[in-house]
């Protein structure tokens, strides 16, 4: 199987990518070129594996990131690692089968080797059927609470628990309402209500994203992406960015102001997304995980789809196993040197990426 690298960041190889995109019936938009360039590093390249088959295609998006970090002791630029940008890929399919799947993977490795890629991990999307296997090791990690749209207003009412229920009613009580904003007119409210809500929270710098990374989905995500607003008394308190699909809306980020939690305006803003996105024909609206088992966000998310619990994969490979040792070693003899009771984390892959000590 012949397969071609598109690279999102050439202006002829980005518009072949977004109109074979276009025509795909499912157009997930983690596999969109400009989604792949919000994630890329400037020594990054954004690409996509695309081949086609019999009867459809394969694509698959992925990170090509340099392995460069002076303690591992590698030439500049001479490895590389693949991954996935945040959210959910792997290798796309419509049409495929399991012959090509094999094919494809035969020549995405051999592509591999000729840019020396040492280890590859994908974040894989929930839905198998979307997707080709993959062919390396795949790690069960946290579930993710997926919301049916195929339900009437009355039966995903009497699905919820029953706090979502008493939410929605006191959020309604107190006079909040829900706006839906297609092309980004809200942005600073958007913006004061999530750098509030990472602050409150103390989250990670990689949570911290600018104003253009928000800007460049509004400009270039044009139809697959929604801004969800609560508004009390004509001020937003609680608002969620919604990434769209053809299938799918994904809960992608968002937040509440503090003031605000005893209006409970965020589950009412989750069961607007709700009716608004099969309004649209869509046929499951992707709340996501926690960032621990059964933590508190896995719980509130859980409310809204008790039964709509799925796995959430990784898809880890090995590609030059006796480079990946070396990279691995010599990255924990540095970690050993800052903190002698370091150890990478055994669930972390690849384990030359993991935070040394003293990282932020």
């Amino acid at each position: 199987m012949r397969i071609e690298i598109l690279d999102a960041r050439s202006t002829s190889d980005s518009e072949r990518w977004a109109a074979l995109h276009q025509t795909w019936s499912r157009r997930e938009v983690f596999a969109h070129p400009a989604y792949l360039r919000l994630f890329a590093g400037p020594e990054d390249q954004p690409l996509a594996a695309y081949a086609r088959t019999g009867r459809g295609f394969i694509l698959y998006p992925f990170l090509l990131r340099p392995v460069d970090a002076p303690h591992l002791g590698v030439p500049p630029g001479r490895y590389h690692d693949v991954t996935s940008p945040y959210g959910y890929g792997g290798a796309f399919q419509e049409g495929a089968d399991e012959l090509d799947a094999k094919r494809f993977w035969e020549s995405f490795d051999a592509f591999c080797a000729r840019r020396h890629v040492v280890s590859e991990v994908t974040r894989l999307t929930l839905f198998e059927d979307e997707r080709i296997p993959s062919p390396g090791p795949v790690r069960e990690k946290l579930v993710n609470v997926v919301r049916d749209l195929r339900t009437s207003d009355e039966e995903m009412w009497r699905e919820f628990d029953h706090k979502v229920r008493k939410n929605v009613n006191k959020a309604r009580r107190n006079g909040v309402t829900v706006e839906v904003d297609l092309d980004g007119a809200r942005l600073d409210d958007f913006l004061r209500i999530y750098q509030g809500t990472m602050d409150r929270r103390a989250a990670a710098s990689g949570y911290y994203f600018p104003r253009d990374f928000f800007q460049t989905i509004i400009d270039e995500l044009s139809g697959q992406f929604a801004f969800f607003h609560a508004l009390h008394d004509g001020r937003v308190v609680s608002t969620e960015l919604v990434l769209s699909s053809a299938l799918s809306l994904y809960s992608y980020l968002g937040g509440t102001e503090q003031a605000a939690f005893d209006l409970r305006p965020n589950d009412l803003l989750k069961f607007e997304i709700c009716r608004w996105g099969r309004a649209q024909g869509r046929i499951r609206f992707v709340l996501g995980g926690g960032y621990a088992p059964d933590d508190g966000i896995f719980r509130y998310k859980r409310a809204f789809a008790p039964h709509g619990l799925v796995p959430f994969h990784l898809g880890t490979r090995v590609l030059d196993e006796p480079v990946y040792r070396r990279l691995c070693e010599a990255h924990q003899q540095e970690g050993t040197r800052r903190d002698a009771a370091w150890s990478a984390s055994p669930d972390f892959f690849p384990e030359y990426r993991c935070a040394l000590p003293g990282s932020r």
